[in-house]
C-alpha cells in the first residue's frame, strides 16, 4: 500500500511499484479515511524519521497486513543552509486551499528568500531534492534515501510535476522538472532513486512474498 494522499506522488509511484509485479493499492482503495493525526506525523528532524513515522502509522491503521510504503521528501537549498528541508511542504505557512495554491505559495516564498540572501547568480542557487522511502511490514522495516542535485531557477517554467518542480533545474536532464515528462523525471529524481533502492531491498528481504 502506498501511504500518501498526494496525487502527484501517486502518479509517480504507482507505475514504479507496479512494474515490479506488485499489486498496488492506495489509502482510498483500502478505505483508510483521512484524519487530523496525519498532519502531525511529519514532526521528526530528518526525512528518514518522517518517512518511517508515516509508514508505521498507516501499517497500524491497516491492521498490519501487507507492506506499507511511505516517503518524506523535500528541497535543500545551499544558500539557505539546507532550508526548507523537512519543512518543504508547509514552508510558506499557507495552509488549506488546493495543492496547486500551496505549491505556488511555497515557490514564491523560496524565490523571495533567495533574493533576500543575495543568491541571484546561477552559481549561488545550487540545491538538491532529497527523498527518504520507508517500508513497514509484519516482519521488519527498511528505509532508503535518494537525491538529485540541480539549481533553482529565477522563475517557474513548465506545467509538469508538482511542488517545487517548476523552479528546479536538473543538471542531468538539462531541463527543469516542471518541463520533464514523468518518465524522464523518474529516471533521475530523488523519489525514483529512493524507491528503486527500497524495492530492491524489499525483494531481497521478502523473496517470493514481494510478488503480486
Amino acid at each position: 500500500m502506498l501511504a500518501t494522499r498526494n496525487a502527484g506522488k501517486l502518479r509517480e509511484l504507482v507505475p514504479l511499484v507496479a512494474e515490479r509485479g506488485w499489486r498496488v493499492v492506495t489509502l482510498d482503495e483500502v478505505g483508510v479515511p483521512a484524519s487530523d493525526a496525519e498532519e502531525e506525523l511529519e514532526d521528526q528532524p530528518t526525512f528518514a524519521g518522517n518517512a518511517l513515522a508515516k509508514a508505521r502509522h498507516f501499517a497500524v491503521r491497516c491492521g498490519g497486513s501487507g507492506v506499507v510504503l511511505a516517503d518524506d521528501s523535500g528541497l535543500a537549498v545551499d544558500a539557505l543552509g539546507g532550508a526548507p528541508g523537512v519543512r518543504s511542504k508547509r514552508w510558506s505557512g499557507v495552509t488549506g486551499g488546493t495543492a496547486a495554491a500551496q505549491d505556488a505559495a511555497n515557490i514564491r516564498h523560496l524565490l523571495q528568500a533567495l533574493e533576500t540572501v543575495g543568491a541571484t547568480s546561477t552559481a549561488a542557487r545550487g540545491a538538491r531534492f532529497v527523498c527518504a522511502a520507508a517500508a513497514v511490514w509484519s516482519g521488519g522495516e527498511v528505509v532508503t534515501e535518494g537525491e538529485v542535485r540541480g539549481r533553482i531557477l529565477q522563475a517557474p517554467v513548465g506545467s509538469e510535476g508538482f511542488g517545487y518542480d517548476p523552479v528546479f533545474w536538473s543538471e542531468e536532464l538539462g531541463l527543469a522538472f516542471g518541463e520533464a515528462s514523468r518518465s524522464a523525471k523518474g529516471m533521475v529524481s530523488h523519489r525514483g532513486r529512493a524507491f528503486r533502492s527500497l524495492l530492491d531491498r524489499l525483494s531481497q528481504a521478502l523473496g517470493p512474498e514481494a510478488g503480486a
